[in-house]
């Protein structure tokens, strides 16, 4: 899941701290996000499934189908 925040955000070409504020957070504590140092509440999941337009099931590796359900 650390791995694909991590890709999602590098493939919109946002920096670590646009992501965090999005997700009202510090830049600091969403980079522990990234690096595994802590657990991503699942309402913070389901932003980021929202803002990058996929489902939450990619997000935590359950798919490599990126595109959200219909």
């Amino acid at each position: 899941m650390y791995k694909r925040i991590k890709e999602l955000r590098e493939d919109s070409d946002k920096k670590q701290v646009e992501i965090a504020s999005i997700l009202g957070i510090s830049q600091q504590y969403y980079s522990e996000y990234e690096n595994g140092n802590r657990p991503i509440p699942i309402e913070k999941v389901k932003i980021l499934a929202k803002f990058y337009n996929t489902s939450i099931d990619y997000i935590v590796e359950l798919t490599d189908e990126r595109k959200p359900y219909p």
